[in-house]
């Protein structure tokens, strides 16, 4: 499993706090070092594990100085608990947990970046919603990985093989001296009357919290939108779950698709939330319908409380652990609504499910999720994905990872094949982008390699693909864009690191290379930010 996160040495906190306070603020975070006052450096260990920032006690070195490797880069705060947040308009208790914020690391003390690959879109869309509701979100929603794959780069497919790696950077638009890497995947694309069939079990919650037009009903609408997608060789189950769970349909083809429509529109809501029982009994439904030779996923749609039974998330997560490893039937997540909504709950349930997790907040994102996306929602072509990044100590200073946090894998786990990690349906994308200091600029044709490892669904096989990293001397217009976008996400998350942007900064940059209608509406998104923040 992923390693976990845990609280740093309260004494380094301490010191870092304390050196804060006498050093002040420098002009730029990202060019800040911070040592102890032995000048030794913290593990990569306790680096990503801070919870406190640790500002620099030494500012000595200067921006054309490559910084030595006991001048620890600084660490900014983590390990903040899951906790309640407000949500817009004066509604319920929202939940989100945060990951933290990554460092930069030195790479002379650590070359190896290790994490797995993540296509979930949730955080973006629960941010939308919020901005569209005309309030700012709490800084715990914001993951950065989740806000750059809402945006899909025309990466050219691959031939063959399940992954196409593509590789460019050039110089940031946002931290002066330093390069933006991006390594971009591109999933095999699977046309949707070659995909395999579907075995769907959709559980569904009906409690009285999901009582609501953008919940219940927006559901509904999401469920109809789906069945129209799929083919008369797909076949669907329904569970429905409040105080108890039941068989709402027992599973039949598309054929009959009267009987599935009529038991959508019979859903009503009413009572507690056993989120446990709906999902046990989907499994073992999944079960009786399962095939080998075709896709076998359960569905839940939620609002992620759970008030009866098991409500802790490790309880519950228990629950599906047997039939997302050793039975091979996947969970997605889709999340609806505003009020009482638990974030995090449903990123780990999608995480632990082997599947994905999303966020519809409009009848257009269940279009675009559950029509124009429908083969890669439901065909899954690698699992066990991740990338290890190696960057070469000759060329790179530092380096740093935005997003992911909580999909770091250790570095020796990279060709474990028992090491879990992510999962890539028909034709997704996938982005990493890395800030990196170069030891000089004539450094930037040869900075490392960057390793992708998976299972090719396809063929049952571990596949690995190693790619040499480079950057340019100017980004291109989508990787701009994708700039601005990861910069707008580190601002809403109070990253350290984002202390000197500004969201005018990202608009900027934002308008001159916004091209297609989503991009166009992220720019509308970041207008609306803007006078919320004034």
């Amino acid at each position: 499993m992923r390693r976990k996160r845990i609280a740093y040495v309260a004494a380094t906190a301490a010191l870092a706090v304390a050196c804060f306070a006498l050093a002040g603020c420098s002009s730029d975070a990202r060019n800040d070092s911070a040592v102890g006052t032995s000048g030794e450096t913290a593990t990569k260990e306790e680096r990503s594990l801070a919870e406190s920032p640790a500002p620099a006690a030494d500012r000595a070195a200067t921006e054309g100085e490559a910084s030595p490797a006991s001048e620890e880069p600084m660490a900014p705060p983590y390990g903040k608990p899951s906790r309640p947040a407000p949500p817009p308009n004066g509604q319920d208790d929202m939940y989100f947990d945060h990951a933290g914020t990554n460092p930069f690391v030195a790479t002379e003390d650590d070359p190896l970046s290790t994490f797995a690959i993540d296509v979930d879109t949730g955080s973006y869309t629960v941010v939308r919603n919020y901005v569209a509701g005309g309030s700012l979100p709490p800084e715990d929603a914001v993951r950065v990985e989740e806000f750059v794959n809402y945006f899909e780069p025309d990466y050219a497919p691959p031939k063959d093989q399940a992954f196409a790696v593509h590789v460019d950077g050039g110089p940031s638009p946002f931290g002066e001296g330093y390069e933006l890497l991006r390594i971009g995947l591109k999933g095999r694309e699977v046309a949707d009357e070659d995909r395999k069939p579907a075995n769907l079990t959709f559980v569904i919650d009906v409690s009285g919290s999901m009582d609501r037009d953008n919940k219940l009903g927006l559901v509904k609408q999401s469920l109809r939108l789906l069945v129209d997608s799929l083919k008369s060789s797909d076949q669907i189950a329904i569970v429905a779950y409040g105080s108890d769970a039941r068989i709402v349909l027992d599973p039949v083809s598309l054929e009959d698709k009267r009987d599935i429509e009529d038991a959508i529109d019979a859903l009503a809501s009413s009572g507690s939330t056993n989120a446990e029982e709906g999902l046990r009994l989907a499994y073992e439904v999944a079960e009786r319908q399962y095939s080998r030779d075709a896709v076998n996923r359960v569905i839940l749609l939620s609002d992620g409380v759970a008030n009866v039974g098991e409500t802790s998330a490790e309880g519950i997560l228990e629950t599906i652990d047997e039939y997302a490893n050793t039975k091979r039937i996947t969970l997605t997540t889709v999340g609806f609504g505003m009020g009482n909504y638990n974030d995090a709950l449903m990123e780990q349930l999608a995480d632990q499910g082997d599947g994905v997790y999303a966020y519809v907040d409009s009848f257009t994102e269940a279009r675009r999720l559950f029509v124009e996306n429908v083969a890669g929602t439901l065909e899954t072509i690698a699992r066990d994905a991740k990338i290890q990044v190696e960057f070469d100590p000759e060329a790179v200073d530092r380096y740093r990872l935005l997003g992911y946090e909580n999909r770091d894998i250790r570095d020796e786990d990279f060709r474990d094949d028992e090491t879990d990690a992510g999962e890539v349906g028909a034709g997704h994308t996938v982005t990493a982008l890395y800030e990196v200091k170069l030891k000089s600029p004539e450094a930037r044709k040869a900075i490392g390699t960057a390793r992708v490892r998976y299972v090719d669904e396809k063929t049952n096989r571990t596949e690995e693909w190693t790619v040499p990293l480079r950057t340019e001397g100017e980004l291109s217009e989508d990787l701009k864009f994708l700039a601005a976008v990861a910069e707008y996400a580190e601002i809403l998350r109070g990253s350290y690191w984002a202390k000197e942007s500004s969201i005018e900064a990202v608009l900027d940059l934002a308008e001159r290379a916004a091209e297609d209608e989503r991009e166009q509406q992220f720019v509308t998104m970041v207008k609306d930010t803007a006078a919320l923040r004034r």
